[in-house]
């Protein structure tokens, strides 16, 4: 018997009170069609009513999939547990979920990504929980704020701080899904998935898993419906005694405002002279220096931001595939794509899925994180989750928290204050305008990554900016490089809300990442570092 069925008649079936997790990273393996139907049921006979919303990855985006805002209606949803959220333009007006956050219309947390599927692993498994390390010290932290983003979060707990041979771990109680939203290209009548064109698996077969062990509902959204048994096994990742009903989406986007890109789903490779190259601008001086940091071999992660212009640096200088990326949506390899394509990657060598992944960098796998921040405050911490002025600007933490916990490197890249408008000249920085809004402060708005924790893990962290280099000591942030044309004084340690230290040894930093002919120096061979 075919278990399609229209979204709809699908949608019907979703029970009040109900606990749905979703599979999407924004518009990437988005369920839209099905989160549509939902919105629609509940608007045309008010039912399902308060339910429990989980997506490890934000579930839609603020250009053109709108996801979890489908449901962002008085009453239908009742508590939100994501790893992220719908971002976009400070200008724009932001996603209707974010709204009913901030009016405590709904009790919504941000957990760490790799920590919901970790949480839904141990669900399917019926085991009772995660206790874990990641997070200890930061906004996840019950001493800090527990993961709650508003005050009706604040009222149910969901993370307690417990001692368990000799050490201090964060516990979560298991996650059990009664609905799984997954999407997939293809299923055959059986229910069987196959992802051929996707950017990623995400966490498909674990939601799946966690939703058919207890008891619930799988619903796999596709492009397409293909004969059963005409799907090649090795090409099948979910299989059909999982998914209860398949809902045909013909016009389902690949990801974020893009139809279909088949680089992005290793369908082909793209010719690396296709990939545009950033411009010559004071970002990319900061990107050339990131990359300065880089031994070949490496195995590197990245995150949003400045930082993710660093494969074109690498690109631009013929140096593509001598570091290997890794991001936390799954694409190993290939080259990393930027802005509202985030998350994915063309010419990618693996699809890893995301809970795997996680567990990868969640236990310091890797060789170096390259990621951006918002503050960093006098212990070296860092914020990138929380802006309260404009909230839906930043994602929320994401997998920045799982990342950091353990890696052995971190190296942090953003602007020393909000506003300034730079430019280089003539080799120089030169700062026309100064901006208004610290970076460097006292005290962040949220703790994203603890330095504190950072120091007592010997872990290696470099904060790039457009006018200086610092490195965390166990004394706190010390600047080690000056950009020339930069005063120290003047331009930033009078522009730090907190005391900086400065290397007795400062250096200025090469002239030639400063020019547009610059050639950055090789990178060196990787050194093998004990675990």
């Amino acid at each position: 018997m075919s278990k399609v069925k229209p979204a709809a008649d699908v949608a019907m079936l979703i029970k009040d009170g109900a606990v749905i997790a979703v599979n999407s990273s924004s518009g990437l393996c988005c369920p839209d069609a099905m989160l549509a139907a939902i919105g629609e049921q509940y608007r045309a006979h008010g039912a399902p009513k308060g339910v429990t919303m989980i997506h490890p990855i934000a579930a839609g985006d603020m250009f053109g999939t709108k996801g979890v805002d489908h449901l962002a209606q008085p009453g239908l949803i009742s508590t939100i547990i994501g790893g992220s959220y719908p971002s976009g333009p400070s200008g724009a007006e932001p996603p209707v979920i974010r709204q009913m956050i901030a009016r405590n219309e709904v009790a919504a947390y941000n957990v760490p990504s790799g920590i919901i599927f970790d949480l839904l692993r141990e669900g399917a498994a019926k085991r009772p929980g995660v206790m874990t390390q990641v997070g200890v010290d930061t906004f996840v932290d019950p001493d800090q704020e527990g993961c709650a983003m508003n005050d009706a979060a604040r009222e149910k707990p969901i993370v307690r701080r417990i001692a368990f041979e000799g050490q201090d771990w964060l516990y979560f109680s298991a996650l059990r899904p009664d609905v799984a939203l997954i999407r997939a290209s293809t299923a055959d009548e059986r229910g069987n998935l196959s992802f051929e064109n996707e950017g990623a698996y995400l966490g498909a077969m674990e939601l799946a898993l966690a939703a058919h062990n207890n008891g619930g509902m799988v619903i796999a959204q596709v492009k397409r419906v293909a004969q059963s048994g005409t799907l090649k096994p090795h090409d099948v990742r979910v299989p059909g005694i999982l998914v209860d009903y398949v809902v045909e989406a013909p016009d389902q986007l690949q990801t974020t405002a893009t139809p279909h890109d088949p680089a992005i789903s290793g369908e082909i490779f793209r010719p690396l002279d296709s990939f545009d190259l950033p411009p010559f601008d004071i970002a990319k001086v900061m990107a050339r220096r990131v990359a300065c940091e880089l031994q070949t071999g490496w195995a590197v992660n990245i995150g949003f931001g400045i930082c993710a212009t660093v494969p074109r640096v690498l690109l631009e200088e013929g140096r593509h595939g001598d570091v290997t990326w890794v991001i936390e949506q799954g694409a190993v390899g290939g080259v990393p794509l930027l802005d509202f394509k985030f998350g994915c990657s063309s010419n990618a060598e693996a699809f890893v899925a995301s809970p795997h992944q996680f567990t990868y960098f969640q236990a310091g796998g890797f060789d170096v994180s390259l990621l951006s921040f918002l503050q960093i405050d006098r212990n070296g911490s860092v914020n990138v989750s929380k802006l309260s002025a404009r909230p839906h600007v930043t994602a929320g933490s994401g997998g920045f928290v799982d990342i950091t916990s353990r890696a052995r490197r971190i190296i942090f890249t953003g602007y020393f204050n909000a506003g300034a408008k730079l430019s280089v000249i003539d080799g120089k920085v030169s700062i026309d305008r100064e901006g208004k809004v610290a970076k460097i402060v006292d005290q962040l708005e949220q703790v994203s990554f603890s330095g504190r924790r950072a120091v007592e893990q010997g872990q290696q962290v470099m904060y790039v900016t457009e006018r200086c280099v610092m490195k965390l000591t166990p004394d706190g942030l010390m600047v080690t490089e000056i950009a020339p044309g930069i005063d120290l004084q003047t331009q930033i340690l009078d522009r730090a809300e907190t005391r900086l230290l400065v290397a007795p040894d400062l250096r200025v930093m090469d002239a030639a990442l400063f020019r547009p002919e610059g050639r950055m120096p090789l990178l060196k061979p990787a050194r093998q570092v004990a675990a």
